[in-house]
């Protein structure tokens, strides 16, 4: 396929799909077998798959991307190879091991490398998944299933966010419960979410936060994207990790870059009456947002039925920009990688 320059040049998010995919097959006798790269394009599945009746399904989302050497390097697959085992097993799939993880990556960035931008801001974004692919109406688990990996260049989640994005607080609809899914990515968690995004978009807001589902108290997560929240002594504070949260690669790298920075971090929990009141006596500085689709993007607001909880960050540079800068840096290899967190995929020509 002929690449359309301007779509690397400004890709979008996930609206562009690149020439091949990976396919695995799993059965209970065989295990994982048949591993092939193949043309990009549907797959044909049984209307009875556990995938399509019971949601029987798991995904993850990492980048790759292009270094000045012309090397492809993968950002902490460690990480994402054990959120998917978890996934996996929370919904009773098979896990996919950690070395066929990274190896059908590294196998689809290289064959389709011609798609993979050096232009700051743009990356490769990877979606492994996994489904059930058994005809089956009866509820237990897939004894078959599918791993597969789709590729599409990424540039900006929300486009320009240099002043912040505002989030709508959903008070009727909750993203995750105790003992359910939040800590696994399945489809399920943001087909759940889609209403409230609505909502959202209806409300001028981009994306949308929520909160426990027992109390409605608690600060959990945005639709897409966990939270963090400066105050004015420098302490970062973000939800911990409670069972409805995911686990994010991009959150646990923001720790660990703001505790090197000498910034104290605390995970504990944070309410929307604390979010308000620091708010308005200026202890909070400002909050931000963290994933691998976003990055680091700002919050500039907070809205609900009868206020909007103003959060732009004072500071120049804000603590979102400096972590953003060194976290983008040191994966599109301009700032030096201390922690070991890419992985070299091998040299790549265009």
């Amino acid at each position: 396929m002929t690449i359309d320059p301007a779509v690397l040049a400004a890709p979008g998010f996930g609206a562009h799909f690149t020439d091949h995919m990976v396919l695995v097959d799993f059965s209970e006798q065989s295990g994982w077998h048949g591993r092939r790269v193949v043309p990009y394009g549907p797959l044909p599945m049984d209307p009875a798959a556990t995938a399509l009746q019971y949601g029987q399904e798991i995904f993850e989302g990492l980048k790759v991307y292009r270094h000045r050497d012309g090397h492809l390097r993968l950002f902490r697959p460690d990480m994402n190879a054990r959120r998917f085992a978890a996934s996996a097993a929370r919904l009773a799939l098979p896990a996919v091991p950690a070395g066929l993880f990274v190896e059908s990556i590294r196998q689809l960035a290289l064959v389709d490398a011609a798609w993979v931008s050096d232009r700051p801001g743009v990356s490769l974004y990877v979606r492994p998944f996994v489904i059930g692919t058994e005809a089956l109406l009866g509820v237990r688990p897939a004894r078959h299933a599918t791993y597969g990996v789709i590729a599409s260049p990424a540039g900006s989640y929300f486009g320009d966010t240099e002043t912040g994005i505002s989030l709508w607080l959903s008070q009727n609809h909750s993203r995750a419960g105790a003992g359910g899914t939040g800590a696994a990515k399945c489809g399920g968690n943001y087909a759940a979410a889609l209403v409230a995004q609505t909502e959202a978009k209806a409300h001028g807001c981009q994306q949308v936060l929520f909160t426990d589902a027992a109390t409605r108290t608690w600060v959990e997560e945005a639709g897409s994207m966990n939270i963090f929240f400066v105050f004015a002594d420098g302490t970062l504070v973000t939800p911990p990790l409670n069972g409805a949260i995911l686990a994010g690669v991009t959150r646990d790298s923001v720790i660990e870059l703001a505790r090197d920075r000498g910034q104290r971090v605390e995970e504990r929990p944070i309410s929307i009456t604390e979010w308000k009141e620091a708010a308005a006596t200026g202890e909070l500085t400002e909050v931000f947002a963290a994933g691998t689709a976003a990055v680091i993007t700002p919050i500039a607001a907070l809205v609900t039925d009868d206020t909007v909880i103003e959060t732009r960050a004072s500071g120049s540079p804000s603590t979102a920009q400096q972590l953003r800068d060194e976290l983008t840096g040191i994966q599109h290899g301009t700032i030096p990688d201390r922690r070991g967190w890419l992985l070299d995929l091998g040299p790549a020509p265009r």
